[in-house]
């Protein structure tokens, strides 16, 4: 049976054994057009926007997309 309350105070702290599948923070310079479009997105669904490219970015993990650059030679 559960108590009704429990004094955490006694309670020792442990290392998170998750801690290295966490999320790394990072400095990105990325164009003011690609941040407005996600912070679109992120007023439309309630996600943070660094969420969401998050969330997107992972999706290309999955996904095993690779990106096609094909550049254009001027005339």
């Amino acid at each position: 049976m559960m108590k009704k309350e429990y004094d955490l105070s006694k309670m020792k702290s442990r290392k998170n054994p998750y801690a290295s599948k966490l999320k790394k923070p990072v400095t990105m310079r990325l164009s003011e057009d690609v941040i407005d479009y996600f912070k679109g997105m992120a007023e439309d669904s309630g996600v943070p926007y660094q969420s969401l490219i998050n969330l997107y970015l992972r999706d290309c993990v999955a996904q095993h997309r690779k990106v096609d650059i094909t550049w254009h030679k001027q005339a």
